[in-house]
């Protein structure tokens, strides 16, 4: 049971029920950026694109766009009722999605994409906001990590259900089956009260401010190295975890010779289920661990790079013709290695967003989650996706189909970057810097 806090007025199912609406929010908008994974190949054949240019459509022309738009989102967050700003831009997904399956041509695709950008860019800011203010420190991780498990569900019904639509009826069915229900959550959300502004905050914390400029939110949020350095973790982690995510159906179709609907669905349910597991197992872990040492909050994402990196580098060596049978269906060995990657490498995600939401305060959280996620979709959704289309290209000539099998080891290059730099936060947090050693100190004690 919760913390009892006579600031925070709705019982504890109310709660749990907020959290799952704003989960089926974010779910639906990851489907939407996840089911791209399986329409590579269609619309690379029927619009005549390279990998590069599929890149660009799933990754950087969205990415840009959120980027521009993100922290105006985060800042309407901070400042609005955050119930309204989700409704908005879940609307505004809703139509653009759409928008997206009756594209006439590569170009039109390309900016219905940088559209959705706009309606998808306030989702996690304000979610994020909101669960801090639904649940305690010592209950917050946990509570992170079940919302932030709709990305890996998001995989599972995108490479799954997905694949199975888009080979039965084409991509344009998919993009239109997507964007339904996002319309029917935001009437949902305008009817939920807005929670309690700093709820389970310190009163002194809690306490309304002079409101800030944007600028001034941002300069005070730079000062903290801590959270500096976490965000660019997160945005490395990122990288490579969604460039691998994007391709990973089209590589078990080139390297390991599987077709798509099979590859969709080994790739969702075994890497998206995994994932899933091992993001609430880190969330739970965290929680209870804390109470023993707070080194727990940073080693944790330490621990699941280090086996998530070595995994990721055996899934995508291993030899295409390791094979075993299961039911009759002829499974890669490889798949193996996918799942322990899967279970692991998302360690990092609910220590380190609830170590955020910690580390700032009550009326900046939607603009600190902002300059996350704005940082993390410009690695991951833009830079990733895009560099490893880019170098398959390149080295095309070099290793024909196999291009792509070696491409995406970029990701682990990223995951070993996003490591030295959870490092640079543990050592930050042993000897703050005297102007944020207020607030840190009040993040870890």
């Amino acid at each position: 049971m919760l913390t009892h806090n006579p600031r925070v007025s709705s019982p504890v199912w109310r709660r749990h029920g907020m959290l799952l609406l704003l989960a089926l929010l974010y779910t639906n908008t990851f489907i939407g950026r996840q089911i791209m994974a399986v329409m590579i190949e269609p619309i690379k054949q029927e619009f005549d694109a390279s990998d590069t240019a599929m890149g660009l459509v799933s990754g950087l022309a969205f990415a840009g766009v959120y980027a521009f738009f993100g922290l105006g989102a985060g800042r309407l967050a901070d400042r609005f009722p955050r119930t309204r700003v989700l409704a908005a831009s879940a609307i505004i997904w809703s139509a653009t999605t759409l928008l997206c399956g009756f594209a006439t041509g590569f170009v039109v695709l390309v900016m219905a994409r940088m559209l959705v950008a706009i309606g998808e860019s306030a989702v996690t800011p304000s979610s994020i906001s909101m669960i801090a203010d639904l649940y305690p420190p010592n209950r917050r991780a946990f509570a992170i990590s079940c919302f932030s498990t709709a990305p890996t569900l998001a995989v599972i019904i995108a490479m799954s259900v997905g694949a199975w639509l888009v080979e039965q009826y084409g991509w344009r069915t998919g993009f239109m089956a997507v964007a339904m229900p996002t319309s029917l959550i935001a009437l949902v959300i305008l009817l939920v009260k807005e929670p309690v502004r700093g709820a389970w905050d310190p009163p002194q914390d809690a306490q309304s401010s002079p409101a800030l400029s944007l600028g001034a939110t941002l300069t005070s949020l730079w000062a903290l190295k801590p959270y500096r350095y976490l965000i660019f973790a997160a945005g490395m982690s990122t990288l490579g975890a969604n460039a691998y995510g994007m391709w990973n159906a089209t590589f078990l179709v080139r390297s390991h010779g599987l077709e798509l609907q099979q590859a969709g669905i080994l790739a969702g349910f075994i890497g998206g289920g995994t994932a899933a597991l091992g993001m609430l197992f880190s969330g739970w872990m965290t929680d209870r661990l804390l109470s023993a040492h707070q080194r727990w909050q940073l080693l944790i994402p330490q621990i699941g790079h280090g086996i998530g990196l070595l995994s990721m580098t055996a899934y995508l060596l291993w030899p295409a013709n390791s094979t075993f049978v299961i039911q009759g269906y002829t499974i890669p060995t490889a798949m193996v290695w996918c799942a322990l990657n899967g279970f692991f490498a998302v360690w990092w995600v609910g220590p380190c967003f609830s170590m955020i939401t910690r580390l700032v305060s009550p009326d900046s959280r939607a603009v600190a989650m902002a300059c996350q996620t704005v940082l993390v979709t410009l690695f991951g959704v833009g830079v990733g996706p895009l560099a490893v289309g880019a170098l398959s290209d390149l080295i095309t000539p070099m290793l024909g189909t196999e291009s792509l099998r070696y491409s995406l080891l970029l990701g682990c290059v990223s995951t070993l970057a996003a490591v030295l730099l959870l490092q640079a936060v543990a050592r930050h947090q042993r000897q703050p810097a005297a102007g944020c050693a207020d607030r840190v100190s009040d993040a870890i004690v």
